[in-house]
């Protein structure tokens, strides 16, 4: 029976997510039930594309992104994939009525990345959109669960959260961008002569990117407010370490949060929650 295949998929898609992202895994948990496993499996596409691009060097890389797309937008029309992984993001793309728009600059951005790129403000905001930004509609999608004065109310908010994640994220992996890919993403920064000025400016703008958010947060429907404050608190936790050390650290050694603090910073979340100090 075809359920019995939608049960391996969704649980493929969700371990995708539990073995990539202990960040994201914690924060699709307190999403209300319904809401979890649409978002992992939105995760788990994604991170099928990002893997293509970003880890399988010894393998025809456009070739395979180019089949990924072909096979998503067939799954997708025909409502079933063999690749369970797709298989369970066509039923959230159908189900939530996801514009394919969406998918499609997403997978540009990935396209983006099989290729050298100079990076300019123009690049970088389209890299930006396609990556991350519209990822936060996606979601913002099953959030608002069809009702779209909610998502256009909040479209913004969405956009600046996955913008500002995207930018940690960044700042994170900057060396390894860098040295092993041979990537900069951010425009007009030399990053061999990497400065704390250049790292402040790119700071102020996730900042703002962050205050922007989190107003969207507050509006976001009870049933997946807790879970997105508390990837929020997450990123502007590492984004915080970040910010403490210099930029030839940022730029010789990959800051993180150990799984620890994540854990502390779940109970501070949630009780910060409970007493809506949001």
């Amino acid at each position: 029976m075809k359920e019995r295949f939608d049960v391996l998929s969704a649980t493929c898609s969700k371990e995708t997510t539990r073995l990539y992202s202990t960040s994201f895994s914690l924060g699709i948990y307190f999403l209300n039930r319904p809401l979890r496993q649409p978002i992992y499996a939105i995760y788990g596409f994604v991170r099928l594309a990002d893997e293509i691009v970003d880890s399988f060097h010894d393998y025809p890389k456009s070739v395979m992104l180019a089949e990924l797309k072909k096979d998503c937008f067939a799954a997708i029309e025909r409502g079933i994939s063999i690749n369970p992984v797709l298989n369970s993001f066509q039923q959230v793309v159908n189900q939530y009525g996801i514009e394919h728009e969406l998918i499609s600059l997403f997978l540009k951005s990935m396209e983006m990345d099989l290729d050298d790129q100079d990076y300019t403000p123009e690049k970088y905001e389209k890299y930006i959109l396609g990556s991350a930004q519209v990822v936060g509609l996606m979601c913002l999608h099953v959030f608002t669960n069809g009702n779209k004065e909610d998502f256009e109310r909040l479209r913004i908010p969405a956009m600046k959260l996955g913008s500002a994640f995207q930018k940690v994220n960044f700042l994170r992996d900057v060396n390894a961008d860098y040295q092993e890919l041979s990537r900069t993403y951010f425009p007009d920064v030399n990053l061999s002569k990497f400065s704390d000025a250049d790292k402040k400016a790119i700071e102020q703008d996730i900042l703002r990117e962050f205050n922007e958010a989190l107003k969207g947060i507050r509006q976001l429907p009870r049933s997946c407010r807790k879970g997105v404050y508390l990837a929020y608190v997450y990123y502007k936790k590492l984004f915080q370490k970040i910010g403490n050390v210099p930029a030839h650290r940022v730029m010789s050694e990959r800051i993180r949060v150990s799984n620890g603090h994540k854990f502390w910073l779940m109970f501070d979340s949630l009780v910060r929650y409970k007493l809506n100090f949001l």
